[in-house]
């Protein structure tokens, strides 16, 4: 779902609005949040999932160490190569002794023991098993320190500037930091992928559960129990990162990611990260301008086998309002490329959908063709354009 958050106190709009929506961090907080949202976290960042708007932030940027939050990039890797039928999830992941060699939190693989894929993601995400990240890594990349070569690429890739990855599993090493905001931007890159929350969502399970050696999964993240609508993503902890967070819970449309870095106990950790969470959903709603499915508009196509090509939406398009606040001025128009000339590819931007409020720009959706339109041939050109001879406009 595309949104934007629009603020009102101050009468905040505009340029200011399209600055949030971009997810520009902020020195202050969006909207008037309070100032002491998460006071006993070091770092820590609320953002409205859709698109990276900072409700709430402090030392945000901050470089420090990231404890297991780091398996949340291990788990986008992976589910990067699922969709990319690199992996399959019943593929078998062999262990390696060095994966079998890691400490801390673990399911206790054997070296030589196989587990399939999805097996692998239960014990990451619900046990945070380094044993098994390190297995996942090897299995994508053939060594770890390949994987994590990966791993900064993908930080790269999304523009992240505090982020240097060592291990793909957050155990203590040199050079080996994030920042609550880089941290929240790879969690919303990984919610993109739906199926993850099969497996950060869920409390309990089983590993080897038809062996003589069965493993009980117990979710590392207890607000999946007793936060309503909360469903991932991933803990952390060590002795110097202290107790680490990156949480998304989904509610009346909504979804939010939360995350803090250095608190220093899990009861502090989940009770501030559900104050997070409750200041979002108790302030902001939607405000739904189109939805998944609406024609919004149509575009002519200059020598097409088509002539005109209809522009649906293909999620929908919301803006994220606080509550209690008219939504009067608020309006958006489809503006449409001057000439789109065939052949048209599926996915090319053929025009924006430009959201206001007032005069000021909100936020510019780009509008992309949702099918391949082929030139037409001579003929049929010839045939449209005797036809519209004898046509009464």
């Amino acid at each position: 779902m595309l949104c934007i958050a629009v603020s009102v106190l101050g009468g905040a709009t505009g340029a200011w609005a399209e600055e949030k929506a971009k997810g520009t961090a902020n020195s202050g907080n969006a909207g008037g949040a309070a100032a002491e949202l998460a006071p006993g976290a070091r770092s820590a960042i609320l953002m409205d999932a859709s698109t990276g708007t900072v409700i709430y932030e402090k030392n945000s940027h901050d470089k420090l160490p990231p404890a297991s939050i780091t398996k949340i990039m291990t788990m986008l890797l992976t589910v990067e190569a699922l969709d990319e039928g690199k992996l399959q999830l019943t593929d078998k992941v062999r262990t390696s002794e060095y994966a079998a060699s890691m400490g801390g939190s673990q399911i206790f693989l054997e070296p030589g023991e196989e587990m399939t894929v999805d097996d692998m993601l239960k014990g990451i995400a619900m046990a945070s098993g380094n044993d098994a990240s390190v297995a996942m890594a090897e299995k994508i990349a053939g060594s770890e320190s390949a994987f994590v070569d990966l791993m900064n690429q993908k930080a790269q890739d999304l523009g992240l500037k505090d982020t240097h990855f060592a291990n793909c599993n957050g155990l203590p090493a040199a050079n080996h930091y994030s920042s609550a905001h880089d941290i929240a931007v790879i969690s919303r890159e990984l919610l993109k992928h739906e199926q993850i929350i099969k497996y950060t969502g869920s409390y309990q399970d089983y590993l080897r559960k038809d062996s003589t050696k069965p493993f009980w999964l117990v979710n590392t993240n207890k607000l999946v129990r007793f936060y309503t609508g909360a469903d991932g993503l991933k803990t952390g902890y060590t002795s110097e990162a202290k107790f680490c967070l990156s949480a998304t819970a989904a509610r009346d449309g909504l979804r939010a990611v939360a995350v803090v870095l250095g608190e220093p106990n899990t009861k502090t950790r989940n009770s501030e990260v559900s104050a997070m969470f409750d200041y979002l959903f108790s302030q902001y709603k939607l405000h739904t301008i189109h939805k998944e499915g609406d024609t919004i508009g149509t575009v002519r196509i200059e020598k097409g086998v088509k002539s005109q090509l209809p522009l649906v939406a293909k999620e929908d398009y919301s803006v994220l309002l606080r509550k209690g606040v008219t939504q009067e001025g608020i309006r958006h128009e489809v503006v449409l490329n001057e000439q789109v000339k065939a052949p048209v590819a599926e996915g090319q931007t053929v025009g924006k959908l430009v959201v206001y409020q007032g005069t000021g720009i909100l936020k510019e959706y780009e509008l992309k063709a949702g099918e391949s339109i082929a030139k037409a041939g001579w003929w049929k050109l010839f045939k449209r354009a005797t036809g519209a001879m004898f046509t009464n406009d």
